[in-house]
């Protein structure tokens, strides 16, 4: 009787066994995202620093006008804003000024990166950086 019912038993763990795995589901987004330009899009780049606290408030006002600086000094920039955190959730990490740089294309962006006039920026920017992050998009509106 016990031969009767663990035979059964033994060739459905068997077969189960031996069966393939399922293929993983399928994402609906990519691994990488697509970093074309839709029709109409921009290309932004946006940069969030936060501060060393022995940065003087004089320091961050000089960073803060060399970088509103730099879009009468490259070409390419088509817009250009800033501004510091006032939201109320508290999640901004430390990160207390956003600015924003639009570009015409990413020849544009690939020009400004290494321009004079942005590494000049980047050295009175560096002894009072505390971290930075940046993010470049192209704009979407779907």
């Amino acid at each position: 009787m016990i031969t009767r019912l663990f035979i059964p038993f033994l060739l459905a763990v068997l077969v189960t066994a031996c069966q393939e795995e399922p293929a993983p589901p399928v994402m609906d987004t990519p691994a990488v995202v697509d970093a074309a330009p839709e029709p109409d899009s921009l290309l932004r780049h946006a940069v969030f620093f936060s501060f060393k606290e022995s940065a003087s408030p004089e320091q961050i006002t000089e960073v803060q006008q060399a970088f509103s600086a730099l879009p009468d000094q490259i070409d390419g920039i088509v817009d250009y804003e800033w501004g510091t955190n006032n939201s109320p959730e508290g999640l901004n990490k430390g990160f207390t000024h956003a600015f924003f740089v639009t570009f015409e294309d990413e020849d544009a962006r690939a020009a400004y990166l290494p321009h004079p006039a942005h590494q000049s920026f980047g050295e009175k920017l560096g002894p009072i950086l505390d971290d930075v992050f940046v993010v470049d998009y192209w704009s979407r509106n779907d």
